[in-house]
């Protein structure tokens, strides 16, 4: 049956006034990314949208022509775990590379068995029968060639956190995580912390205490406090340290978290931030006179 009233079907199809399509045919729509990153920057000029909103958009638009090979961990640079490795390696391992989530190896490191939660490596500490193979997670393998915006679909609908890539020889590529996603949006996730190379790596504070970063040599923490923090460690024979966070951590014997304190060599340490199981930067001050945190 025909539509007794064709004309006001059409007027509810395009409900655009005179004066908007004269303003569209005069002024298209971008055709291209280039030109709907340019009409952000120019919304920005125009106060619209901020320098943030603008800089994640413009994320969100470039994201979606990169795929997993574009962002991933190269297999050189993966931090792998052996699955014949004893307790304390793979603690000391954990500690000093400070990730909290683990590839785990049989034999070569390409036969990638699982993944190693950090934190579950408390469970062996409480019970050391426990296999370690049963505290592995599945391994998630996708191509190089995965799109970004269908791999954070993925993270998120199946609750991954970390995927390891494969090329298309089916040999391992690299690795990503969901962080590595999502800083392609937002930039470098808790950037706050963040300092240049050049502005140093221990800060005084308004309370007389200082703000230390996780990663500062032991030699400049010793030079800087008036300590000697090899000589206070009670195992002199122990795995050896670089950093402050890696000695630290290996003292307090499990993965620091947020707001925990430790007394070591005659200095307080608070843990002020954490990432990956590792601290980035600590609240220091001498312990005797260390004011509450």
């Amino acid at each position: 049956m025909s539509d007794p009233h064709p004309a006001r079907s059409i007027e509810r199809e395009d409900k655009r006034g005179f004066l908007q399509k004269l303003a569209e045919f005069i002024h298209p729509g971008p055709d291209s990314t280039d030109e709907l990153i340019a009409t952000l920057a120019e919304a920005e000029d125009n106060h619209l949208i901020n320098s943030e909103s603008r800089l994640m958009l413009e994320g969100v638009i470039r994201m979606a022509d990169m795929t997993a090979g574009d962002v991933m961990v190269a297999a050189p640079r993966m931090d792998l775990l052996s699955i014949d490795a004893p307790f304390d390696e793979l603690l000391h391992q954990v500690i000093e590379t400070a990730h909290s989530r683990f590839p785990v190896y049989e034999g070569e490191r390409e036969n990638i068995i699982g993944i190693l939660l950090a934190k579950d490596l408390h469970k062996l500490q409480r019970a050391p029968e426990l296999n370690i193979r049963a505290l592995l997670r599945p391994a998630v393998f996708v191509p190089e060639s995965k799109g970004l915006n269908d791999l954070l679909r993925q993270f998120r609908d199946n609750r991954n956190h970390l995927a390891i890539v494969i090329d298309e020889f089916g040999r391992t590529a690299g690795l990503i995580t969901i962080e590595d996603v999502l800083e392609q949006i937002v930039g470098e996730i808790e950037d706050e912390f963040d300092i240049a190379d050049d502005e140093g790596d221990i800060f005084g504070l308004p309370d007389r205490t200082f703000r230390v970063s996780g990663d500062t040599s032991l030699e400049r923490v010793s030079e800087a406090f008036g300590v000697n923090l090899q000589a206070a460690r009670d195992d002199d024979e122990g795995p050896s340290f670089d950093t402050i966070g890696g000695l630290i951590a290996h003292e307090m014997g499990h993965v620091p978290k947020r707001g925990e304190k430790f007394v070591f060599a005659g200095l307080l340490f608070v843990v002020l931030h954490t990432r990956g199981g590792a601290v980035r930067w600590f609240k220091v001050a001498v312990a005797d006179v260390a004011p509450k945190a």
